[in-house]
């Protein structure tokens, strides 16, 4: 995809909608490509918006401004997206992706507070631990979480001991998909979380 046509922005937005509710697809393993034809576009009912979309951004604006929605709007229908919703998610991304390396830096401050720095990952009689409380009440950036996780690989734990099998285990595929997407300095950032733990121990 080079060209940003009406027909890639539907194409593109099938692909990460796919990567983001499917187990199976894999957004950079497919290269982004999906069974989706000219044919399938031309009767969608919402093919304007695809047209809109493809005159107001660049196909990697695009890409950033379906992910954003996809991990901070309130819908994936992508006439919901061409609101001001939807401006306000992709601002909300740029803003966090601009800035990742203050952000993890403050909410690791954040969270570690008063408690030992593990309190943040314990799970108490099957509860939702600490960080996860934090991201779902939006005090935490979901980044946070997902290099935490990159990092410190404690998913697998949380699968285990977390007693609550409809909201985890979507947030955990929110996660495990956005991963790809979110691209930090691994040494840097490790350095920061090792720095502040010390500093609370």
């Amino acid at each position: 995809m080079t060209e940003n046509t009406g027909f890639d922005a539907f194409a593109l937005y099938n692909a990460l909608k796919t990567h983001f509710t499917s187990s199976s697809y894999d957004f950079f393993k497919y290269n982004g490509k999906t069974n989706v034809s000219k044919d399938s576009f031309m009767k969608n009912k919402a093919k304007y918006q695809f047209y809109k979309l493809s005159r107001k951004y660049s196909l990697e604006q695009l890409r950033n401004f379906f992910l954003a929605n996809f991990i901070y709007g309130d819908s994936t229908w992508v006439g919901e997206m061409l609101g001001p919703e939807g401006d306000k998610a992709y601002s909300k991304w740029q803003k966090t992706n601009q800035s990742l390396t203050y952000v993890f830096e403050n909410d690791i401050i954040r969270l570690v507070g008063n408690d030992a720095p593990e309190q943040m990952l314990v799970v108490n009689d099957g509860q939702h631990p600490k960080l996860l409380r934090e991201v779902m009440s939006g005090s935490i950036a979901i980044e946070t979480m997902v290099i935490l996780n990159d990092i410190m690989h404690f998913f697998p734990m949380w699968n285990r001991k977390i007693s609550d099998d409809i909201i985890w285990p979507n947030w955990r595929l929110k996660c495990e998909k956005y991963a790809p997407f979110v691209t930090y300095d691994k040494v840097k950032f490790k350095n920061i979380l090792k720095e502040i733990v010390i500093e609370h121990a």
